[in-house]
């Protein structure tokens, strides 16, 4: 359904039962998928690929270009998977000739206000509390959670299932499964509420607090901390997943925290 205030371009392919508000301007090289709901005042811009069933509210912008001034024209995207819903104001580049593409999963939770750069990875079930602002090229696995007014810096990867405290700078790659905190931001605990929330059993919790106990708390440098994981933790599903994530680390990973001595 298109309100006649609205502006579509004629190449532009919209499903029929998309719900579209006056005031909204869609660019030409746009795709919206059955389902979705298209707030007023919103602009989605060419390259932008929105997925089924997604509820963008008034005056978010998908698809501009990239603030990065080395960006030359070239064709990008910016995808939106299925049923995220995209609140008030929310900007979402597309990428630059670095990976060509942003992207947004499958049921994610952008709040109002929130930014997500170009050529960025947010993957599915993600929520990004109100004001977070999320550089270039930064990848966010599944389940993670960002609290409001958090500061991203380009490049930088955040784990699944990862909580982040509001107003946290990052600079430094979150592990996944811990809750992190604090400034500078530091390990703060294993996300177990979240964990618990998401059917991981007793067992598997203690099993990751058993890593990152070795990991933060045995003071050993991070290439030790692995080889005793390694040989005291039985291989499983979630010690591959935090111990790839650390190996494969180029910024590094936050901290544990301080231990002030008497």
């Amino acid at each position: 359904m298109k309100q006649p205030l609205a502006y579509i371009h004629p190449e532009a392919k919209i499903a029929p039962n998309v719900v579209i508000e006056p005031f909204v301007t869609i660019y030409k090289d746009v795709v919206i998928e059955e389902g979705t709901k298209i707030g007023a005042n919103v602009t989605i811009f060419e390259g932008s690929r929105i997925g089924k069933n997604c509820n963008i509210f008034p005056g978010a912008v998908i698809g501009a270009i990239p603030q990065d001034l080395k960006f030359a024209g070239e064709e990008t995207v910016a995808i939106i998977g299925d049923n995220t819903t995209i609140r008030e104001c929310v900007t979402v580049n597309r990428g630059t000739a670095s990976k060509g593409k942003t992207v947004v999963g499958s049921n994610c939770l952008l709040m109002a206000y929130s930014h997500i750069g170009h050529d960025c990875e947010i993957k599915n079930n993600v929520i990004i509390g109100n004001a977070s602002q999320i550089a270039g090229e930064v990848v966010i696995d599944d389940f993670a959670i960002l609290s409001g007014s958090v500061l991203v810096h380009q490049f930088s990867s955040i784990g699944s299932h990862v909580m982040v405290q509001g107003g946290s700078k990052i600079s430094k790659d979150i592990p996944p499964y811990v809750i992190a905190g604090r400034e500078p931001v530091t390990y703060f605990g294993i996300n177990t509420v979240g964990l618990q929330r998401r059917g991981f059993s007793k067992d598997i919790v203690d099993r990751i607090h058993q890593i990152y106990r070795i990991f933060y708390n045995s003071n050993l440098n991070n290439t030790s901390a692995i080889e005793q994981i390694e040989a005291e933790i039985p291989e499983c599903e979630e010690r591959e997943v935090i111990l790839s994530f650390i190996k494969r680390s180029e910024r590094g990973v936050i901290k544990g925290p301080t231990v002030r001595k008497k």
